[in-house]
């Protein structure tokens, strides 16, 4: 008796913690698809081609130096980033997107995580120094291993950790 009382208790909380869950993620479970590079347009920003439909992607986690915004000046370590992101996403790279919770940001841009041959790019830019870590929330799924990632750069003083003074 005591034992399917603990049986039916654990079920319940698992049950529970599920559903409770799905409401704070807002029921959305991470989507992965397959996309080619077409264009990028600064370090934290490309355009990909999904099944013939061209979408604008914010690489989620990672915030590289701005080169690209008119009303900011180029930022410190921002050309290095934007440069290493175009040789490393080039045109005709094939890559793997991986969405969170939210979807699009404000600007309509698709956000996700970006997948190079099985390898999170995102955690790549950090862990160089080429990025800074940037959770928009809700999306964080990955927050952990991408804070580690940023840790480990400025502890090595990597790209932009002893380029840009520490900033």
């Amino acid at each position: 008796m005591a034992r399917s009382r603990a049986a039916c208790a654990t079920l319940a909380v698992a049950l529970l913690g599920s559903a409770g869950w799905g409401w704070w993620s807002g029921g959305r479970v991470a989507a992965r698809f397959d996309a080619t590079v077409v264009h990028v347009a600064d370090g934290d920003t490309i355009v990909v081609d999904v099944a013939g439909r061209t979408e604008k992607v914010r690489i989620l986690g990672a915030d590289t130096p701005e080169v690209a915004d008119p009303r900011k000046p180029v930022q410190c370590y921002g050309p290095e980033a934007s440069a290493y992101t175009k040789t490393r996403l080039a045109p005709g790279t094939r890559v793997s997107l991986e969405t969170d919770t939210e979807v699009r940001d404000k600007y309509g841009r698709l956000l996700a995580y970006v997948y190079v041959g099985g390898v999170r790019y995102d955690d790549e830019l950090l862990r160089l120094g080429l990025a800074r870590l940037l959770i928009i929330p809700p999306n964080g799924v990955h927050a952990r291993a991408m804070l580690q990632a940023e840790l480990d750069a400025r502890a090595a003083g990597r790209g932009l950790w002893s380029a840009c003074g520490g900033s």
